[in-house]
């Protein structure tokens, strides 16, 4: 059920990631609390080089509840998107921006699925049409995320592989970004 028309990305797609457990290992039942414990899956810079060729406009929304615990600081975070975005620019990618939520609240606006940080990202980026954007997410979270602001979803089942499919909320499931760059750019060379 690939509802993405991969072979019409241009330059006014938009890309949309979550980060645990797309970008970096996510820690079970705990949070990534600091810059030492952030660990990128071994292709995830080497994706996020190809995506940046093809997307004009790459950004991360991620829901980031251990801030709002208390489990570790906004610095903490910010040291850790620091080193991401280093590490990206390093090696030829490109992330335009880190929208986050602490909010403890499942009801808050910009807590995933609630559709906050993508309007965020409007704001900060009117060219982004969510008609021409895809989310690429590791939970049903992400996936309504992108459903309630109209983007397409890509489902990677890097963390909850027993996640069924088909499903209504997701229009393509892959292993991983990796993988969701590959097919991208196969589709785009033709």
């Amino acid at each position: 059920m690939n509802a993405i028309p991969l072979d019409k990305i241009n330059s006014e797609w938009s890309l949309f990631l979550d980060r645990d457990g797309v970008i970096n290992h996510d820690k079970d039942n705990d949070y990534i609390r600091n810059a030492d414990e952030f660990r990128m899956y071994e292709d995830t810079l080497a994706a996020l080089a190809t995506l940046s060729k093809i997307f004009p406009r790459i950004v991360i929304v991620t829901n980031q509840k251990g801030v709002g615990r208390g489990l570790m600081s906004e610095n903490d975070l910010n040291s850790i998107h620091q080193l991401l975005v280093s590490e990206v620019n390093r090696t030829g990618g490109r992330i335009d921006h880190i929208y986050y939520c602490t909010d403890l609240s499942n009801d808050s606006p910009n807590r995933k699925p609630n559709p906050g940080m993508a309007f965020q990202a409007k704001q900060d980026f009117p060219a982004i049409d969510f008609s021409k954007s895809v989310i690429v997410g590791n939970r049903l979270s992400d996936m309504e995320f992108g459903r309630n602001a109209g983007m397409f979803t890509v489902f990677v089942a890097t963390t909850h592989p027993e996640t069924p499919y088909p499903d209504s909320r997701i229009d393509l499931r892959l292993n991983s970004l990796f993988e969701f760059s590959e097919a991208c750019e196969k589709v785009i060379k033709r």
